[in-house]
């Protein structure tokens, strides 16, 4: 891939999330020597010219239509990039053609994807191919799910300094959060229930922590779905509704990179309400909203808050590893911006640079297997997300 035109194209550049990747790549990297070769791409010329004038993107910025129902039409694209970055989602819907292009290409691809049934399917689909034509597959590369799976990577890495030995337990709390989930996000959530109802099976896919893991089976693992009473924080958890999808890719992970942390790991996720009666009331209630978490009227794809609203956002997660001698470890990863657009746009472009630069084999895989502490490099370098031990 050493001759291509481009070294990333951003598919689906006219939507919402599409567009902030984008525009990130013309304010954060803009005409520097170290820049990489990017392009815009999506079905419509017009709307392509469009969105390039409105982010202030240079007149000469290559534009390219491909439409994801045509496969010669994505795989031409493909072709001609290193790196494609895609926004165009529910990917179950969406998504089927244009990883099957990379992957015949041997083109790299990071989404957003938190759709674990159909990862699973791409998966069994494509692994293998994959491995044989370099291209690296690189799912859930936003918030869903890169500041848990190198939150977890790292909490390890401290946790193998400190105690000798990795921690054979560590839970995910969310600690703060301030923004809103995508459009994409409450839309693949929608698209999963429905192909649950057609294909009873997708539950048990859903159901399984180590779903992602391509037959291994290990412990159980806490369900995160009941509130409880945390001492050693002196705080309530409460269900989290991106647990399901966080923890799938945190096992995958552990899984690819053969078990760094151990086979007889466990791993939770939940959100950290208040102490005492009140805590309690409102863990209580998050188990209702885990049932509708979108409410009455959910955003839609192409639909998200204003830029004041994405510069505002947050959100603070704590980690807490289990040590041999009953301490605990505390490791902290710290986002600014609204974490289901600011921040996942930043992480999404950080993941296809670091694609460019990284020697790792060909696959279906995860931010964390793929790219580990050098994603993490860049993500404090340029994305504004700390990692760090905290005690």
């Amino acid at each position: 891939m050493s001759d291509t035109e481009f070294d990333i194209i951003v598919y689906g550049a006219t939507g919402y999330t599409g567009r902030l990747v984008a525009e990130y790549l013309v304010n954060h990297y803009g005409p520097r020597d170290d820049a990489p070769k990017w392009a815009m791409a999506g079905r419509s010329q017009d709307k392509l010219e469009a969105v390039r004038d409105e982010i202030g993107a240079p007149a000469d910025t290559p534009l390219v239509v491909a439409n994801a129902d045509d496969q010669a039409d994505l795989e031409a694209m493909c072709a001609r990039t290193k790196v494609v970055l895609t926004t165009v989602g529910p990917y179950q819907m969406y998504g089927d053609n244009l990883v099957a292009a990379c992957v015949s290409t041997g083109t790299d691809y990071a989404d957003l994807c938190g759709e674990p049934a159909w990862m699973a399917e791409k998966i069994t689909e494509h692994n293998d191919a994959a491995k044989a034509s370099g291209a690296r597959i690189c799912f859930s590369s936003g918030f869903d799910s890169i500041p848990f799976d190198l939150g977890v990577l790292m909490t390890q890495k401290a946790a193998k300094e400190r105690f000798g030995a990795p921690s054979p337990k560590i839970r995910g709390r969310v600690r703060a959060m301030a923004g809103t989930f995508s459009g994409g996000t409450a839309a693949s959530l929608g698209a999963t229930m429905k192909a649950a109802a057609k294909k009873p099976g997708i539950i048990n896919v859903l159901r399984n922590p180590f779903a992602l893991a391509e037959g291994f089976e290990g412990p159980g693992q806490p369900t995160g779905m009941v509130p409880m009473y945390e001492a050693d924080l002196d705080k309530w958890a409460a269900p989290f509704v991106m647990a399901p999808i966080n923890t799938k890719n945190v096992h995958r992970t552990n899984f690819l990179l053969g078990h760094p942390y151990g086979e007889d790991f466990q791993y939770d996720e939940m959100m950290l309400t208040s102490p005492g009666e009140a805590g309690k009331k409102m863990a209580e209630a998050a188990v209702e909203m885990m049932k509708n978490p979108f409410g009455a009227k959910p955003p839609k794809p192409g639909e998200g808050p204003s830029k004041d609203e994405r510069e505002n956002g947050f959100y603070d997660v704590l980690f807490v590893a289990d040590g041999p001698g009953g301490e605990n470890l505390h490791f902290g990863v710290k986002g600014k911006y609204d974490p289901g657009y600011g921040s996942t746009s930043r992480m999404l472009t950080e993941t296809g640079i670091a694609l460019l630069h990284s020697n790792a084999g060909g696959g279906v895989g995860t931010p964390g297997a793929f790219l580990g502490e050098a994603l993490v490099d860049r993500l404090q370098s340029h994305a504004e997300i700390q990692f760090a031990v905290e005690n």
